[in-house]
């Protein structure tokens, strides 16, 4: 458990939480949260937006019970939180970075872009962002990125040029994933794509198989053996 050092409300769904917990984490890896003793009886799997070795904070919607009751939660109080999870972003990436996320999923790439920064193999970071409402954070993704397109109400993927990168990222619905591979397919880009699922959790370690999604090889946890995998393996 992790005592709550700021659960700030950022729109009317959009909130960023903030934890006591020593960490390791990789770049699109992702916790199990919960802020109740009883029901809901499953955690919330919620992408890490921010790291430093002794604090971790989570960009999170109310879209459910669950997380409408972790944004009642207030500052000294406690949240259960098991992780980190996954395999994450790819981190020996060098040139041209796009990330592309939607919605919630804009969550991992404020970490992803600070830590492929820190690395200093990336010529140029570009964040597109696909907001329903009200856009969130922009001036927090700007700190790490060269440059931050915003979409609201629309298709974020219109805004991506595949063929200008050396390698892309994306994480949100999974229509918006698809839509973005079938383009760099279409444009013939050679980019390598790779996807973080969003799919419904249970245990977040591989053992209930909720998560379950289909491969090129076969069904595989986008849990254990993702979240991320590449566009091509779940896509074509």
């Amino acid at each position: 458990m992790g005592k709550i050092l700021a659960n700030e409300k950022l729109s009317d769904d959009f909130y960023l939480i903030e934890v006591e917990e020593k960490n390791q984490v990789k770049a699109g890896q992702f916790y199990m949260l919960r802020g109740w003793e009883e029901y809901p009886v499953l955690s919330r799997p919620i992408s890490v937006f921010d790291a430093d070795g002794e604090k971790v904070s989570f960009l999170y919607k109310k879209v459910g019970k669950g997380t409408e009751l972790i944004s009642r939660l207030e500052p000294g109080e406690m949240l259960t939180l098991n992780g980190p999870y996954g395999n994450g972003f790819p981190e020996d990436v060098k040139g041209k970075i796009a990330m592309v996320g939607g919605g919630v999923g804009i969550a991992p790439f404020y970490y992803t872009a600070k830590k492929y920064r820190e690395a200093g193999t990336c010529s140029q970071i570009d964040i597109y962002l696909g907001f329903s409402g009200q856009p969130v954070l922009e001036t927090d993704y700007q700190n790490v990125a060269d440059h931050v397109t915003i979409d609201v109400g629309g298709f974020i993927t219109d805004s991506v040029d595949p063929l200008k990168y050396d390698v892309i990222l994306t994480c949100g619905p999974e229509i918006m994933m698809k839509v973005l591979y079938e383009k760099c397919v279409k444009v013939g880009a050679s980019a390598p794509l790779y996807v973080s699922m969003e799919n419904r959790m249970a245990c977040g370690i591989g053992m209930c198989k909720v998560c379950t999604c289909k491969t090129k090889s076969g069904n595989k946890t986008a849990c254990k053996d993702g979240p991320v995998f590449l566009g091509s393996e779940v896509f074509a």
